[in-house]
């Protein structure tokens, strides 16, 4: 079971995730704006926030912000909800640090799937794998939840952060975005192939000397590669 906080003004909205995540074993917490969104995720630290973009007093992508820029609550996973299915509003969530992004009208059947697929992502990052991980300029910490690039932490998001460890696990192996999605996002619709582009996009930005480690292989995927005993440049 899993604490759920739903920021959405649509109250009819919020009667139907209310009964159906109540029903998939979660507990609920409700915010009809985005202040008091805030205040709750504040003294509750829910284990995820379904956050509408559109609310009637802060938008959702600076609640996002202020979420992603506090230590208490950068790592709690969001999943966006909105009407806006525009390309340029995927990515801006992604680069805000949201873990999904949902476009209304949608399927609360698949949006139940979709919040599971994030809390499995969240707790197999808190699992780790053990010991820290050194390959060339990069260093990782499965446990912590944490990687450094030439001594400089990189922050990254829960989904970024599974990404980076699932490429690394299975280096100089090519890995489909079909592989990815499944095993990363936990789905395997290939409508939602570009979803792990802007990701993979949005990790190598973050990792600057390091990104180099992760190569398109066109056609096919993406790969991590190189030596840890020879640091690309």
């Amino acid at each position: 079971m899993a604490r759920i906080l739903v920021i959405e003004d649509e109250q009819d909205l919020q009667r139907i995730l209310d009964y159906n995540l109540r029903k998939a074993g979660h507990e609920v917490m409700q915010a009809l704006r985005g202040g008091d969104g805030l205040e709750t995720a504040w003294k509750t630290r829910p284990d995820l926030v379904l956050l509408d973009l559109m609310l009637p007093d802060i938008q959702g992508t600076d609640i996002c912000k202020t979420l992603k820029a506090s230590p208490e609550t950068r790592d709690i996973p969001v999943i966006m909800l909105t009407a806006k299915g525009e390309e340029i509003d995927r990515v801006l969530g992604f680069e805000l640090g949201v873990e999904d992004y949902v476009v209304k009208p949608f399927s609360v059947r698949e949006l139940v799937l979709r919040i599971q697929a994030v809390l499995r992502r969240r707790e197999a990052t808190k699992g780790g794998e053990g010991g820290i991980i050194h390959f060339g300029c990069l260093r990782i910490d499965p446990e912590a939840h944490r990687a450094w690039v030439n001594g400089e932490e990189v922050r990254l998001t829960i989904t970024e952060f599974k990404l980076l460890l699932t490429l690394h696990e299975r280096r100089n192996r090519v890995q489909s975005r079909i592989t990815l999605l499944e095993d990363v996002w936990g789905m395997n619709t290939e409508a939602e192939v570009r979803t792990v582009d802007t990701h993979v996009k949005r990790l190598r930005e973050k990792l600057g000397a390091a990104e180099s480690y992760i190569e398109t292989v066109r056609g096919a995927g993406y790969r991590f590669v190189g030596s840890p005993e020879e640091p690309k440049p």
